[in-house]
């Protein structure tokens, strides 16, 4: 063998033995993503920019594959087959698990943060933390908080300012008793309905109101057959990108880092499509001919000391510790 080629094969092996570890590192893979949204929500845009990160970090050899408008299931119904190890992932909003995990109702209290800001630094430190730790333990694992977003009123009856406006309006409701009692709580007639017959329950006048964030107002052309539209921001409702515990652990150490820092690129970039699209489905609407208003800061605290009542009563159900933390934490991050 002459020295030069002596001299190649010695560098080839030596490059073989530093790249080996790297390639190994990253299997080709293609994990299933459930959502109960549609495509062209602002969660397809985080997707993408998530998936542009996987695709740098891993050398595209981690591929997501999306499944919309509960093709796979509802959230719930997905993310128990998450939970299972027979499916890969799903982005879920809370509500719909706090079944699973008691903690998350928390999500679920009248008027627990006051902008957008302040949830971000609640979900994305030391409490969002605990809240991991608890839904790692049924089996999941939460790589980001994203975005649903804040729940505000539309109706057909007046604009909503103080919570007295509330007073004998029948307002649509989740099948979920933390908003049951918020809304009886302020007077209303609160009523448990499914998505697919709020259009034409307000139309027909068989309800007065109902509470979504404005892109879904939008979207689901609430806004047709309403006249009012109140900024209540009376609950704020993460997404939550769930991995399967079992399928996760099965990854390398390098392919679960990846995840986690490309949830957190694809969070931030779904947070400010979905606050950018939130602006434009507003302003859509009140060129549409709805009257907007927000509450003045000082009926908004009105509001939630009406609703300490409902603090208490779910207290115990969602976890006496978890409710002190969140309130001790928003404490300290209004003081600063």
């Amino acid at each position: 063998m002459t020295r030069s080629v002596l001299k190649a094969a010695l560098c080839l092996t030596t490059a073989m033995a530093v790249a080996s570890p790297a390639l190994a590192e990253f299997t080709e893979r293609t994990f299933r993503v459930s959502n109960g949204i549609n495509e062209d929500h602002p969660v397809a845009t985080g997707m993408a920019a998530m998936q542009e990160c996987l695709d740098e970090a891993t050398g595209s050899m981690m591929e997501m594959q999306g499944f919309w408008g509960g093709a796979l299931g509802g959230d719930l119904q997905a993310t128990q087959a998450v939970r299972s190890g027979l499916q890969e992932a799903v982005v879920t909003s809370s509500s719909p698990l706090v079944g699973m995990v008691p903690a998350l109702g928390v999500f679920d209290l009248p008027f627990l943060f006051r902008t957008p800001e302040e949830a971000y630094a609640v979900m994305d430190g030391p409490f969002g933390d605990s809240l991991n730790e608890k839904l790692d333990a049924v089996g999941l694992v939460n790589l980001a908080y994203w975005e649903n977003g804040f729940r505000n009123m539309s109706n057909s009856q007046r604009p909503i300012e103080t919570w007295e406006d509330f007073e004998g309006m029948k307002v649509r409701v989740m099948q979920n008793n933390i908003f049951l009692d918020t809304f009886s709580n302020f007077g209303a007639n609160a009523t448990p309905m499914s998505f697919g017959e709020v259009f034409s329950a307000l139309e027909t006048k068989a309800i007065d109101a109902q509470e979504n964030p404005y892109v879904t107002i939008d979207t689901s052309r609430f806004y047709e057959v309403q006249e009012y539209i109140s900024e209540t921001k009376h609950a704020y409702t993460p997404f939550l990108f769930l991995f399967s515990k079992a399928i996760f652990n099965s990854y390398s150490p390098e392919e679960q880092q990846a995840l986690r820092d490309c949830a957190i690129v694809g969070r931030d970039v779904e947070r400010a499509a979905i606050q950018e699209l939130n602006l434009a489905s507003l302003a859509k609407m009140e060129e549409a001919g709805l009257q907007f208003n927000t509450i003045t800061p000082e009926n908004q605290e009105e509001m939630l000391a009406k609703s300490q009542v409902v603090y208490e009563s779910h207290k115990e159900a969602i976890g006496a510790d978890v409710v002190e933390q969140v309130q001790a934490t928003l404490a300290e991050l209004r003081a600063e």
